[in-house]
């Protein structure tokens, strides 16, 4: 076996030796335009426009993934972890709970999250707290009371790219939530997947990408406003 190849295969104990200089190289451009290519057209682009993209042969792309789902499920993984800890971020600030959660949902959208992110956190099954006083404690102490507190996502432990880490962000934006209708700043109807739903929506494209963001900057900020609960929206 030539070194290059030693070097792609692995070490005798099994583990994955280092990729090499180009490997690299290759792999952080596959990766960087697969982002591009899911953001722009979703998971239904094909592999040989991402490859294209990233200015390597498709043969370069399935070297690292075998097949089209292991690279969705790689891209969708990393964007779940980047929104969890964005989500973190804004549990752990200074900032009042509707300023965190509006930030969190403009920083989101304006990363392009919303195509990336896996499909069944856009259905996520999540029932609001309508019934939990401001002190965030289930009305009565009931069991019940505090399950409907907890974001629950259908069929979590079979969902496909990275069921733990979805779950996982389910839970940080799910706090982000409770605390914002706590504070009396949120409708009292609006779930975590109506989060997510307003972080994937986006703007038809317009070629000028100056009107391109105000379109998406008026559209957020219209959907965020929906959100607010009506006292808020009447001072």
């Amino acid at each position: 076996m030539q070194g290059s190849e030693a070097a792609e295969a692995g070490s005798s104990e099994g583990k994955p030796a280092p990729l090499r200089v180009d490997a690299q190289r290759n792999l952080r451009h596959v990766l960087s335009a697969a982002r591009d290519v899911f953001g722009e057209q979703g998971y239904g682009a094909p592999m040989e426009e991402v490859a294209r993209r990233a200015r390597v042969g498709v043969g370069t792309v399935y070297r690292r993934f075998p097949n089209k789902e292991a690279l969705v499920r790689y891209i969708a993984e990393e964007e779940t972890q980047r929104l969890t800890a964005r989500a973190r971020e804004a549990l752990a600030g200074d900032e009042e709970p509707w300023g965190a959660l509006a930030g969190f949902v403009q920083r989101s959208a304006a990363g392009g999250a919303g195509r990336l992110l896996p499909p069944e956190l856009l259905t996520a099954s999540t029932a609001p707290a309508s019934t939990a006083p401001a002190g965030g404690a289930p009305a009565g102490g009931s069991e019940a009371g505090a399950g409907e507190r907890v974001p629950h996502q259908r069929g979590a432990s079979a969902a496909r790219p990275g069921s733990a880490g979805t779950v996982e962000l389910l839970s940080a934006v799910g706090q982000l939530v409770e605390r914002t209708r706590a504070a009396g700043e949120l409708r009292a109807d609006v779930t975590v997947s109506d989060l997510m739903l307003v972080i994937a929506t986006t703007p038809p494209r317009i070629e000028d990408p100056a009107r391109q963001s105000a379109a998406g900057e008026r559209l957020l900020e219209i959907l965020l406003q929906g959100l607010r609960a009506e006292r808020v929206l009447g001072r």
